[in-house]
């Protein structure tokens, strides 16, 4: 089984909550880790949990972390001993198949590319990210940060890593792909994103099912979305803050409601907390995953506690076993070849 490296500094808690994850991740799940960070803080915590013994875990040392506000390229740069980066270097040489970022989006997606190199033919790597749909499952929004200068390949590609990850990695058979745009019909948009409809309709590798309107992200009619990164992140922040917004007026209301919309709030607790709460909860995913590279990276939360973390490793393990980066080769041949049969034809 491929182990797991988990940047132990990097995230709002750390490192305490990633160590408490990890302990987690290994006790449930039985995922051999390699924790990489300050050797001396993250074996305080094993011994306070008494897993300081425990052949599951590993240590790498690193010196250095890579802070939320420094320059993320200058920075991967500048500090090789960073405990990211150190991370990266691990699932390059082989020696752990993925790598759990919880710190800087930037340095994750940073050590990805220049630590672990991109999957040749793919020009840029892409953040997939799932999002609870009205359906119960998870639609996939791809790009959610990485690339915010986008080429008509850019959204090719992107429904290509999408496509691949929902069959391989979501098990879906045939999923649906569609693009994001601010209109159903094909001539909707900006000159680039109409082109990128045009180039997924002829193409005939990706099942492509045409333009997705931000209200598609959540209902399910479609399980992947692609976009660029510029534009996945503002729907996915937008997102957040729409559920803290739901979240604030319902509890507004139950303070404001009086006695019955008190008891009627203490009746519907659980069932909120069950079908509500959690599927909205990122700690039960734990993480998204950077696609186009030649390895596994889950970038979490900044905010990321134990429970996340433990997730994130658990998806980790799963990409890892799914071989992704083989796929992805595979269809990126199958649409090199559909290419060269159709310049053939004209």
């Amino acid at each position: 089984m491929d182990k797991i490296a988990i940047d132990a500094m990097g995230g709002d808690f750390a490192p305490l909550e990633i160590v408490l994850g990890a302990i987690q991740a290994v006790r449930e799940y039985k995922i051999p880790v390699v924790l990489v960070g300050d050797r001396e803080r993250i074996i305080e915590i094993l011994k306070e949990n008494h897993e300081d013994s425990n052949p599951l875990i590993e240590i790498q040392h690193a010196s250095q972390i890579i802070e939320m506000g420094e320059h993320p390229g200058m920075a991967y740069r500048k500090k090789k001993d960073a405990s990211i980066s150190v991370g990266a270097r691990l699932v390059k040489e082989g020696k752990c198949g993925a790598v759990v970022a919880p710190g800087s989006t930037g340095a994750a997606v940073t050590a990805g590319l220049l630590g672990i190199g991109r999957i040749r033919g793919i020009e840029r790597p892409a953040i997939l990210t799932p999002i609870p749909n009205e359906k119960g499952g998870y639609t996939y929004l791809i790009d959610s940060g990485a690339s915010a200068q986008p080429k008509l390949e850019t959204y090719v590609q992107n429904a290509l890593l999408g496509y691949v990850y929902a069959k391989k990695v979501a098990g879906i058979n045939n999923p649906k792909i569609g693009l994001l745009n601010i209109g159903a019909e094909s001539a909707k948009g900006s000159p680039l994103v109409a082109e990128a409809y045009q180039a997924l309709s002829e193409q005939k590798i990706i099942p492509f099912a045409g333009n997705a309107e931000g209200r598609d992200v959540m209902t399910g009619d479609f399980d992947v979305v692609v976009t660029d990164g510029f534009t996945g992140n503002v729907v996915l922040k937008f997102g957040e803050g729409a559920g803290k917004l739901v979240s604030a007026l319902l509890k507004n209301a139950i303070e404001k409601g009086g006695l019955r919309a008190k008891l009627g709030a203490l009746l519907l607790k659980s069932a909120l907390k069950k079908y509500m709460a959690k599927p909205l909860d990122y700690a039960e995913y734990g993480g998204a995953q950077l696609m186009g590279i030649k390895g596994v990276v889950v970038i979490c939360h900044g905010a990321s506690k134990a429970k996340a973390i433990k997730n994130a490793i658990y998806m980790a393990r799963n990409v890892c076993r799914e071989h992704i980066d083989e796929a992805i080769k595979e269809t990126l041949e199958q649409m090199k070849i559909e290419n060269a049969e159709s310049v053939g034809n004209v």
